[in-house]
């Protein structure tokens, strides 16, 4: 089941959002290397400021959410759909999977390094922001299943209710 909607941004706006993105990963992928550079343990901290962000985003724009139906509602939005070209796979009281089929950070960390296994670090460690949102759902766990990272036609993202 293909639970998706055409984003009603247009090519231009999809663009530049991807570009605003885009610079963002390439902050990130500096800041790390300038880190490493210097003797610090770049990774360290920058997992635990992304997952305080994605904290910070789970309580301010899905703190009112009530249910996974809602925050799937949420997340998977006119700017998701367009930037991320995100779809919902399923979805149900206990279940909601998407899927990106494009990532803007992939994108530009691939024009800045061949490094696969640096652009996989990087990813997961911008996936901590996912694992802060969902951190601040009532009962919720998310599960990466697959990246465009890794390899991957799409990243799929599970969060599942539990207990």
């Amino acid at each position: 089941m293909v639970i998706s909607d055409e984003s009603a941004l247009g090519e231009r706006e999809v663009g530049n959002l991807r570009a605003a993105i885009e610079h963002r990963a390439t902050w990130l992928y500096f800041l790390l290397d300038e880190a490493r550079k210097n003797g610090l343990d770049g990774d360290g901290f920058a997992r635990k400021a992304i997952f305080r962000c994605g904290c910070y985003h789970g309580t301010t724009r899905f703190g009112d959410v009530a249910n996974l139906r809602e925050f799937a509602e949420a997340m998977i939005n006119d700017v998701t759909r367009g930037v991320f070209a995100a779809e919902t796979r399923e979805l149900s009281d206990e279940l909601f999977v998407f899927e990106f089929h494009y990532c803007p950070l992939v994108a530009a960390w691939r024009k800045l390094t061949d490094n696969g296994e640096e652009i996989k670090k990087l990813c997961d460690i911008a996936m901590d922001g996912d694992r802060g949102i969902v951190s601040t759902l009532d009962s919720c766990e998310i599960e990466i299943k697959q990246t465009i990272a890794e390899g991957a036609e799409t990243c799929r993202l599970e969060i599942k209710k539990v207990g």
